[in-house]
């Protein structure tokens, strides 16, 4: 009601998978075998195919999608182009705490010194941005840099840094060109953070 809302759809897991249920959307190519999708290697047909689900029951015109999960964000705008769907995929930019870091449910898992530690990513993020409208177009020099910042960080685990063409996350090569999603993910203790940005060249 505070957001304006005049109905909510939330159906129980049976609803959504009744028994014998066997049918699956799923996205072949290599936008699912990077990023995330390197340790989770199933994770992406489960997005697929229950969005494809939530839109055919909805039948929404637009759907919104934060640009905190990019990967995502860019597997389901793939998904709507490739089957002619005619909902809106509407991108929406990350929402971020005061300090910057990234909102997400996981950070209630932080301790309170691992949120301050946590920083590091938004501060890395924010510092490549900066470099490369100051000129910066090497891509190892930009994921360097990220490193170095997060390492100050001695509770930070890094599982990626990494830089891909976006929507369509393809290999950037050795030089930034073009709209360029550079995303990450850390451990702090058993929590994992993800933070991007997108950046032009």
């Amino acid at each position: 009601e505070e957001a304006g809302a005049d109905l909510i759809f939330h159906p129980r897991p049976e609803d959504m998978y009744p028994e014998g249920y066997g049918t699956y959307v799923s996205l072949d190519n290599d936008m699912t075998k990077v990023l995330c999708g390197k340790s989770r290697p199933t994770h992406f047909r489960g997005v697929t195919t229950v969005v494809c689900k939530l839109f055919n029951i909805s039948l929404a015109d637009r759907a919104y999608f934060g640009q905190k999960d990019a990967q995502q964000l860019a597997v389901i705008l793939r998904m709507a182009a490739d089957l002619n769907m005619s909902v809106e995929i509407v991108p929406c930019p990350i929402v971020r705490e005061e300090d910057g870091l990234a909102m997400s449910s996981r950070n209630t898992y932080l301790s309170p010194e691992e949120r301050v530690q946590a920083l590091v990513l938004s501060r890395s993020l924010f510092d490549a941005e900066k470099r490369i409208k100051e000129g910066e177009r090497n891509i190892d020099r930009i994921k360097t840099g990220i490193r170095e910042i997060i390492f100050s960080s001695p509770l930070a685990n890094i599982e990626y840094v990494e830089a891909y063409t976006f929507p369509d996350l393809k290999s950037c090569g050795s030089e930034l060109g073009g709209k360029t999603l550079i995303a990450l993910a850390v451990r702090f203790g058993g929590t994992r953070l993800i933070d991007n940005i997108i950046v032009e060249a």
